[in-house]
């Protein structure tokens, strides 16, 4: 019997995943991990992009590498942080693309769900991460659960996938570009943006081709304000 790990459609999606010999490997690991050192998000919480966007709902996947490693950064979705934690700058940047693409001003926090309830799974190819060490779980086992649901929605089809980086663009591979389509660039990141990213306008982008298959757009605009009890 697969244990239950995603409360939605995505536990049939990927419950075959768990219990497959490379997941009971990852989980020991994780378990050893989170009792020995300071692993983001908690433990609650990995797989929280799922939980906030069903599969049957996805239409816009944003790809991220691995959870942020700071203190009380990772929350489980790419990009994202709780209300009340500074922005980062890799979303600094894509607020100001949003900006600069659609005319959306910056909001004064990191709060992503808004998307995710449109939508837009908010992925990491690697979901677990230890304080300080970024993508030292790379490798362990999550790239081929995530490459599995990158698949599954690829031959669902009708998605756009937004791959910032190097590491996301190698999932272009999974992609059945006949029934979905990728939108490429450089990572957000304040080392990449300027080559490439600032000026790529994947927002206009990914709502003419949801428009293009008869489905809603995505309002981009984040609320103005949210509080920690939102979260």
């Amino acid at each position: 019997m697969t244990k239950t790990l995603i409360h939605n459609d995505w536990q049939q999606v990927l419950g075959p995943e768990f219990e497959k010999p490379y997941y009971r490997q990852l989980h020991q690991f994780l378990k050893h991990e989170y009792q020995t050192e300071t692993i983001y998000p908690d433990m609650y919480h990995i797989f929280q992009a799922f939980e906030w966007t069903p599969f049957d709902k996805v239409k816009v996947v944003i790809l991220g590498q691995d959870p942020y490693h700071n203190p009380n950064q990772g929350i489980g979705v790419s990009f994202a942080v709780k209300p009340g934690v500074q922005i980062p700058p890799s979303l600094q940047n894509i607020y100001k693309e949003l900006q600069d693409d659609l005319g959306i001003a910056p909001v004064q926090h990191g709060y992503l769900k808004k998307w995710a309830d449109q939508g837009v799974l908010l992925l990491n190819s690697v979901l677990t991460v230890r304080q300080g060490h970024a993508y030292s779980h790379r490798g362990k086992g999550w790239e081929q659960l995530t490459d599995t649901a990158i698949a599954k929605l690829s031959d669902r089809g009708h998605v756009v996938f937004i791959l910032w980086g190097n590491a996301a663009k190698k999932k272009a591979e999974l992609i059945d570009t006949t029934k979905n389509a990728i939108i490429e660039s450089s990572h957000p990141s304040p080392l990449s943006a300027r080559y490439g990213f600032f000026g790529s306008r994947p927002f206009s982008r990914t709502n003419a081709y949801l428009e293009k298959w008869g489905e809603t757009p995505i309002d981009w605009q984040l609320p103005e304000h949210v509080s920690e009890e939102d979260a």
